[in-house]
């Protein structure tokens, strides 16, 4: 039996391969305390079994996370499914029936650089798509942004930024999906989008901490989205350089893309306790939410994070930043590591294509919103 995590994303330290369970523990992002995220191979022999033990689960940035929680796992790093996990308080406890030489295991379905790069160059290939990199990172990859539609022609701009917690890979199989989506030169409501929208997407907004195999860091140990009041060069570039863009050219829908360890639930979180938060604000957020709910049986607004009270928002986190800046809609979605409790799927759980499909629905609430935000212009 062997196991490595020397690749990209990768993420797991052996404790103990002799003993069963094997001992294993998730290694802290650099400069952090944050840890949850973990990614390794696992080779043997066919047709035993192995009962695997993270350690230090107990003391991970979410323990609540992995309540009900199911390990991810796949043969041939495309198709991935659930594997039975326990969790006790302390550790995490699963057990791999091998049916082929490796397995690969992970918190959720990995989506990687050279993934993101094929992305990134599929993209390019539409002459409806510009590609800018704004700069590079703290570990010297590129912070690449793309623009869809035409900024001199359009009349309203819509931002999504995604993966600001590098863990979180289910932010940026949602973007794929997004892009496709909007892309899709035979879907009519895409095409008429574009006629007068354009949409700044930056897909992956912490290179360095996906690489490295963070929860939530970058290089610097930096939480991205606790960056945004001050971001600076020296620690957190990758939010100074894309919030200089956003100065720049200004929008009406702000959205920031995430996942949430405990919450079994799709749900957006807006920006309720910021400074001037008004009805205007209120009417944005209903009718996003509204239109999301119509479009998508995995979305709904029960179930989300306790709203701020007036005035009391993080003002470094990247929505409230936003909705403050631009005084406009400014909401961060937010998907589940496990799986959606409304719509449990028993196989995959939570997967990249529900991801996919989530952010194919989210283009109607998009259409809504800035319908909304068009008349009201006019009145």
């Amino acid at each position: 039996m062997y196991i490595s995590s020397a690749f990209d994303s990768g993420n797991i330290k052996v404790i103990d391969a002799n003993s069963d369970p094997i001992q294993l523990a998730i290694n802290i992002d650099n400069q952090s305390d944050f840890y949850q995220w973990f990614h390794f191979r696992l080779q043997g022999d066919v047709g035993s079994e192995y009962n695997l033990q993270i350690t230090n689960a107990g003391k991970a940035a979410y323990p609540e996370g992995w309540e009900n929680y199911r390990v991810c796992a796949s043969y041939d790093r495309h198709n991935w499914f659930r594997i039975d996990t326990e969790y006790d308080g302390s550790v995490l406890n699963f057990t791999v029936p091998l049916e082929q030489p490796s397995i690969y295991l992970a918190y959720f379905a990995p989506f990687s650089w050279e993934r993101h790069l094929d992305l990134i160059a599929w993209v390019e290939s539409d002459e409806r798509v510009q590609s800018e990199t704004l700069g590079q990172t703290l570990d010297g990859r590129d912070m690449t942004l793309l623009t869809i539609g035409n900024p001199e022609h359009a009349k309203q701009t819509v931002w999504m930024i995604a993966r600001q917690h590098p863990g979180e890979t289910m932010a940026e199989w949602f973007v794929e999906g997004f892009l496709e989506t909007l892309l899709d030169e035979s879907n009519p409501a895409s095409r008429s989008l574009l006629t007068d929208t354009v949409f700044y997407v930056v897909p992956n907004m912490n290179p360095d901490g996906s690489v490295r195999g963070h929860l939530r860091t970058n290089a610097a140990g930096a939480n991205l989205n606790r960056e945004w009041q001050n971001p600076s060069m020296e620690r957190s570039p990758e939010v100074y350089l894309v919030r200089e863009k956003m100065l720049a050219t200004g929008g009406d829908i702000f959205l920031d893309i995430h996942g949430d360890e405990a919450l079994p639930y799709n749900f957006v979180a807006a920006c309720e306790g910021i400074p001037g938060y008004d009805e205007h604000h209120a009417k944005l957020e209903q009718t996003f939410k509204q239109a999301f709910v119509k479009s998508s049986a995995d979305f709904q607004v029960e179930k989300g994070y306790e709203l701020d009270k007036p005035g009391e928002a993080n003002m470094t986190v990247g929505t409230n930043w936003c909705g403050h800046q631009f005084r406009t809609l400014a909401l961060t979605l937010e998907m589940p590591f496990k799986d959606n409790e409304n719509l449990p799927d028993p196989i995959e759980g939570w997967s990249p294509n529900r991801c996919r499909q989530l952010a194919q629905d989210m283009l109607f609430p998009i259409r809504e919103t800035l319908a909304f935000i068009a008349e009201n212009k006019k009145s």
